[in-house]
């Protein structure tokens, strides 16, 4: 894995400490790793043959 540093609102931070808190997540890392997993899923769904083909490409 790589690691990629990112900027967020405090709120959002706010809210990824207290799922952690509640034990919902173990860190923040796999909160954000779930949520960018969800997207991408939701992303190539949606745009199809075009995420496909560049995907192909990319991989």
């Amino acid at each position: 894995m790589k690691i990629v540093s990112i900027r967020l609102p405090e709120v959002y931070i706010e809210l990824i400490d207290e799922l952690i808190r509640l034990g919902i997540y173990p860190s923040r890392s796999e909160i954000i790793r779930v949520a960018l997993r969800e997207f991408l899923s939701k992303e190539i769904n949606t745009h199809g043959n075009v995420m496909r083909i560049l995907r192909e490409k990319w991989i």
